[in-house]
Formats: structure tokens, sequence, C-alpha cells
């Protein structure tokens, strides 16, 4: 529930690397989760790499980036939050009703959409301070 290391590296892979940078960082930490979890390695990898997928297209569909090489902090949250609260329900959906793995519980619901939102929300304002004040001049 609490992702916002997650969700900042993501977003942080995303400016840096540009297109796809998310979803390669998204497929290198999906990878190595699975091999923590093998009993769910197929689950962790996919919904690990549909993070990465969801936060480049976001980024995409909300032209996150500007000319200037600033990103826009409004356009950036949105796009995390967003992001980061579809792959939860994606996940809670399916581990609970597609593929039963766990029982299904409304009040694990809120809590998944609410603070998942929030910590979309969260990394995507501190990527965009990191992003701003730091690392908009680098390039790799």
């Amino acid at each position: 529930m609490l992702t916002v290391v997650h969700a900042l590296l993501l977003a942080l892979g995303a400016l840096l690397l540009r297109r796809m940078g998310a979803t390669y960082i998204a497929g290198i930490g999906g990878v190595l989760t699975a091999l923590l979890r093998t009993a769910t390695a197929p689950f962790t990898f996919v919904f690990a790499l549909s993070y990465g997928l969801f936060v480049d297209i976001s980024f995409f569909i909300l032209k996150v980036n500007t000319a200037e090489g600033n990103v826009k902090t409004s356009r950036l949250v949105a796009s995390m939050a967003v992001s980061t609260a579809l792959v939860g329900g994606i996940s809670y959906y399916t581990t609970v009703f597609l593929v039963p793995l766990l029982p299904r519980n409304p009040v694990l619901e809120r809590i998944i959409l609410v603070v998942g939102t929030i910590s979309g929300a969260v990394a995507g304002y501190l990527a965009s301070n990191i992003w701003n004040r730091y690392l908009k001049n680098v390039r790799l």
C-alpha cells in the first residue's frame, strides 16, 4: 500500500530514460522481486511491468515533460496517482476475483485505493521536486 519509494523510482526512471524508462525500471524490479517470491512470480512480474507501462503511458498522455526540461508538477502528480491506483486496483481484483488467492475484504479495497493513490501522488510530487531542482540537466 505504501509504494512511495517504488513510485518515486519509476517516475525518475521515466524522466531520466525518456521513452519506456519506467517500464524498463519496473521490469528489472519485477524480475528481482519475482526471484524472492517464487510462488507468485508470474503475478509479481506482470504487475510490476504493468505499473511501469501505466506510468509511461500516463506520462505520454498527460505530457509531463516540457521543452525547457522542467516537468509540470500537477501533471506528474496526477500521472503517478492514476498509475498507482490503476495497478493497485487491477492487482487486487486479479488476486481476489480472477485467481482467488486472497479473500475479499471491502475495507482493504478502500484502503488500497485511497492509500495507493495518495502514495502515488506523494511520489509524483517528490519526483517533480527532485527533477526540477537537481536532475533536469542530467542526460544519459
